[in-house]
């Protein structure tokens, strides 16, 4: 059973990234958002040692992305490219069911944007 320590660092984490996908273009946040509810509540009850990888993860994710919005903020209409790269050695950590995920994630990601009807 989960603390409350680790529920409230889990949450905090969880709706950091939210607020952080506020920033991205309507289209990433629309998409971001879903994929990180899904991942939260799909990892509810894992184990331990998944709970740490994933929370290490996720981490690494507010991260990057916090830097990059601020980078974004201080260009103010320049380009900006949100995400990173994966490296080879990360991919072969992958479980079969992560790569599936990954390539359902690459192809919702170059979809017209049309697919999410938002409008601003």
């Amino acid at each position: 059973m989960a603390t409350s320590a680790h529920v409230s660092k889990v949450r905090s984490l969880y709706k950091r990234i939210l607020v952080l996908h506020r920033f991205l273009p309507i289209d990433l946040k629309a998409l971001g958002d879903q994929y990180v509810k899904d991942e939260f509540r799909r990892h509810k009850n894992a184990a331990s040692e998944e709970v740490k990888s994933f929370m290490k993860e996720w981490e690494g994710y507010r991260d990057t992305l916090q830097t990059q919005v601020l980078d974004a903020a201080q260009k103010r209409g320049g380009s900006v490219q949100f995400g990173a790269s994966l490296t080879e050695e990360k991919l072969r950590h992958f479980q079969d069911e992560q790569v599936g995920q990954l390539y359902e994630l690459m192809l919702e990601a170059n979809r017209p944007n049309t697919q999410f009807h938002i409008q601003d």
